[in-house]
């Protein structure tokens, strides 16, 4: 390839927003040709996103949205502004069929409006045919990683249980109490306990791949006192060995650059920074245990929208993406 994709960002003053441009001006295929922000307008990327001084020129512009879209040139724009807004953004703008649009929020995560789910384990030949891409939901990327290989094989034969923690900047950059320092820090917190949002989407992935799914998916999610990553502890019966469940989640992911069995215990150490998902199973007692880490901004969010951009212009999955770990 030698036109490199040009592409803009609307909302690129949020936590996702810095994520994706982080990525995008390092990607080998990509020129970032603007990232918009209404209440940022006119000032350096780096003055709200302080680590990229000296690694970009560019200002976040102000400039009327349409006339963004009209330029020429312009082969994608990711959607950042969080939920709700994207749908009012594709309500009130003309995108053109010929600009590829990838939302980061929940508001077409059901597959509405010519929006195809953007989860490469599961649909990544659709997405490749696809201009308009739903990236999932950070709980939803590392529940469902856990779960794919077993919907597919029809093994997940009662409830499933899940437990799972997140960083804070899971809930945006917007200050709220709960986000924090001196609530935050050495605190754990339960919330939205069997009614999280993410939900609907496993489920509409789980049976995909098996239609006879109907098992409850018992999801308690919390709030943990670190900056990022989730950890995803999701159990569910199962009448098998532990190298059968190894084998069956082997062959799955043998195709996927991003998805990693670990015969060792993972932590979140492991992939913050990265678009890895790694997994380590364990069974006890007819219960297979299923470990499943991410990082919620990159695998979780941006990562997961470059590598659904990659796909979407006929580029390896991991071009650009190929992301070290901080290890400690």
């Amino acid at each position: 390839m030698t036109d490199k994709i040009s592409v803009g960002i609307i909302g690129g003053a949020g936590y996702t927003g810095g994520e994706l441009l982080r990525i995008l001006i390092n990607h080998p295929f990509v020129e970032v040709s603007f990232t918009h922000s209404k209440s940022q307008a006119g000032k350096p990327v780096w003055s709200t996103h302080t680590d990229l001084l000296g690694d970009t020129d560019l200002t976040f512009s102000g400039q009327e949205v349409g006339e963004l879209l009209a330029q020429e040139g312009l082969d994608a724009i990711f959607l950042c502004s969080g939920h709700g807004a994207s749908a009012t953004f594709m309500a009130e703008h003309e995108v053109s069929d010929d600009i590829a649009v990838i939302d980061l929020s929940a508001d077409f995560r059901d597959e509405q409006d010519d929006f195809v789910y953007g989860l490469p384990e599961l649909n990544r030949e659709r997405i490749q045919e696809a201009m308009r891409i739903a990236n999932p939901g950070c709980f939803a990327s590392s529940i469902q990683l856990a779960l794919l290989p077993l919907a597919k094989a029809g093994k997940i034969t009662a409830d499933v249980q899940v437990s799972a923690i997140t960083g804070s900047t899971g809930a945006g950059q917007a200050l709220v109490p709960t986000t924090g320092f001196t609530w935050r820090n050495n605190n754990v917190s339960i919330y939205k306990a069997f009614t999280h949002q993410h939900l609907a989407e496993i489920r509409q992935s789980l049976t995909q791949l098996d239609p006879d799914f109907s098992h409850a998916i018992n999801f308690v999610p919390y709030r943990g006192d670190f900056t990022r990553g989730i950890m995803a502890n999701v159990y569910t019966p199962f009448a098998g060995t532990l190298d059968e469940a190894k084998a069956l989640y082997r062959t799955y992911y043998e195709a996927h650059p991003f998805t990693h069995l670990s015969d060792a215990p993972v932590d979140i150490k492991q992939v913050v920074n990265t678009n890895k998902c790694l997994l380590h199973l364990e069974v006890h007692d007819g219960q297979l245990l299923i470990t499943s880490v991410i990082d919620n901004l990159t695998k979780g969010a941006a990562g997961h929208a470059v590598q659904n951009l990659n796909l979407v212009f006929g580029l390896p999955e991991d071009t650009g993406l190929r992301l070290k770990s901080v290890a400690f």
